[in-house]
């Protein structure tokens, strides 16, 4: 009979204690990562950068003329040059119409 020595149990307010304690832990953890990927998806711009390479691209071809301005999802995008001694800059901006951000891009045109 010495396999059966009596174990300690624990008490059913210890258990409701523990319960209470790891959902309380999952749920703090769940709405730190919501927090997190929300402000993931919100500052998630590539799809304008994509954006703003193709009208690159449609300049420097000669497919689109400066000054430029179109809408774009959720952003207005504008394109001005600005000509310097021996360079021309372009610059790329685009304001979030959701937001207010503001986002701007300048490429050296040779």
């Amino acid at each position: 009979m010495a396999l059966l020595k009596k174990l300690k149990g624990s008490t059913l307010m210890e258990t409701l204690v523990a319960t209470v304690l790891i959902i309380v832990i999952f749920m703090i953890s769940s709405l730190i990562l919501n927090t997190l990927f929300l402000g993931f998806a919100k500052e998630n711009t590539q799809l304008l950068d994509n954006r703003i390479r193709e009208l690159k691209y449609g300049i420097i071809s000669g497919t689109l003329k400066t000054p430029y301005d179109e809408t774009y999802d959720k952003w207005i995008v504008e394109i001005s040059k600005k000509s310097k001694v021996k360079d021309s800059l372009l610059v790329f901006s685009a304001e979030n119409t959701v937001t207010g951000k503001l986002y701007v891009k300048e490429y050296i045109l040779e």
